[in-house]
């Protein structure tokens, strides 16, 4: 069950108020319709006219641009993707080179591509992000993913997505409100045979309140993004049926219970980073917002090996944020990036 959502270039007005055709709706009907008669039915009657907005003109300048881009790519018969070192994998590399670099002119159009990597037809898109490595660092310690529906909150282009979905996952359903990474995935879904996965353009507060719906649900690199954590833990709950599983990965800092560093004005570069907890003090959070059996499973320092500029991520990155003179910090001063993953259940 994998969505396309690509259009012919006839269907697709690349003039400045193009707008998602309700025509096409039909490329997201399929999870629609299989969101229906169940926990998700509330949800999927809302999901209509949001990714219809989303797809809109008036949402981003750049929608009919991107639109075009996955109009133009090459019809090869669709395959079964493979993770090969890391990467997600479509087809081998013994195709032609005009091919090649058609593709790869198409795809590097989608610039900047961060979570990954991908591997399509021999062209290799080298991602600001290993996301592999988060990956293994995780997938031991969870339940198993065959026949769950699972949510990924924040997905990126849904490298993680595919991952769970070649699993055997049931369904999985990555949200993502920044356009860019859903035309992402839109392409490297082109390539592919159907995957029960798809990515929508919509953020978590796009989501039913208290759905109660998914057997697990990832927030990986989210949660020090938030202004309200605490609010953030308690919608990730609200998705979850009884029973199921949060798998939350975020920034985090050296230290005891209660203890959290609020940057005074940026971190690492960035601006939207408002809390980073000690692992004790998220475990303490996530007790607070009514989880239970709560465990820290990895904390790592984060490495240039899996977050670095490419090609295909010519904007800063890691080495462009750590102080020169002492690698444990930030430009800033502050302790450099580590990430924690957690695992916790709802009653």
């Amino acid at each position: 069950m994998c969505l396309s959502f690509i259009m012919q270039k006839d269907d697709c007005d690349t003039d400045p108020e193009f707008r998602f055709p309700e025509n096409n709706m039909k490329y997201y009907d399929h999870i629609l319709n299989r969101m229906k008669n169940g926990p998700l039915e509330q949800w999927s009657q809302i999901l209509r006219s949001k990714i219809n907005t989303a797809f809109s003109s008036e949402n981003h300048a750049n929608n009919s641009m991107w639109m075009d881009i996955l109009s133009s790519l090459p019809d090869n018969p669709p395959v079964y993707p493979e993770v090969i070192n890391g990467a997600i994998r479509f087809a081998d590399e013994d195709e032609e080179k005009e091919l090649r670099d058609r593709i790869q002119s198409k795809l590097m159009s989608l610039h900047p591509w961060r979570k990954g990597p991908y591997s399509i037809h021999g062209v290799h898109i080298d991602t600001e992000w290993r996301s592999d490595l988060k990956w293994d660092r995780l997938i031991n310690h969870i339940q198993p993913l065959n026949g769950r529906t699972i949510l990924d909150v924040g997905c990126g282009s849904g490298y993680h997505c595919w991952r769970m979905a070649l699993e055997e996952a049931r369904l999985v359903i990555g949200i993502d409100p920044y356009m860019i990474s859903v035309y992402q995935f839109l392409a490297v879904n082109h390539f592919s045979k159907k995957l029960p996965l798809t990515v929508l353009p919509v953020g978590i507060e796009d989501v039913s309140p208290e759905l109660n719906a998914f057997d697990t649900v990832f927030s990986m690199g989210m949660l020090h993004h938030r202004r309200s954590p605490l609010d953030h833990l308690y919608q990730l709950r609200g998705c979850l049926r009884s029973g199921g599983e949060l798998v939350l990965e975020t920034l985090v800092i050296k230290g005891e219970t209660g203890e959290v560093l609020v940057p005074e004005k940026r971190y690492a570069k960035m601006r939207n980073v408002w809390f980073i907890p000690s692992p004790k003090t998220l475990e303490s959070w996530l007790k607070r917002c009514g989880f239970k059996n709560v465990r820290i499973v990895d904390v790592t320092r984060t490495a240039e090996k899996e977050q670095h500029a490419t090609e295909w991520m010519r904007f800063e990155s890691l080495a462009d944020y750590l102080s020169t003179d002492d690698p444990s910090l930030t430009i800033e001063g502050l302790p450099a990036p580590v990430r924690g993953i957690l695992i916790a259940e709802k009653p």
